[in-house]
């Protein structure tokens, strides 16, 4: 999976989880706001993943890129 879809998804559990934190509270339901916790928790690990992606792509090109300029 690319970085991008790393990160797309990352924000997509963290907007679940926050939800579902959100319904828990109103209702009392702490197994809701457990479950929305770990998914939120989930969703920014995702995002890191994508984001720690991005950087070693980035850092590759750079890489390729100085090497192709002294050749």
């Amino acid at each position: 999976m690319g970085s991008v879809a790393d990160k797309v998804k990352g924000a997509t559990n963290e907007a679940i989880g926050k939800a579902k934190q959100g319904i828990g509270n109103a209702t009392g339901d702490t197994k809701l706001q457990g479950e929305g916790a770990v998914q939120e928790a989930k969703g920014h690990g995702q995002q890191a993943v994508g984001d720690a992606k991005a950087g070693a792509k980035e850092a590759v090109n750079k890489a390729a890129e100085l090497a192709n300029r002294k050749l």
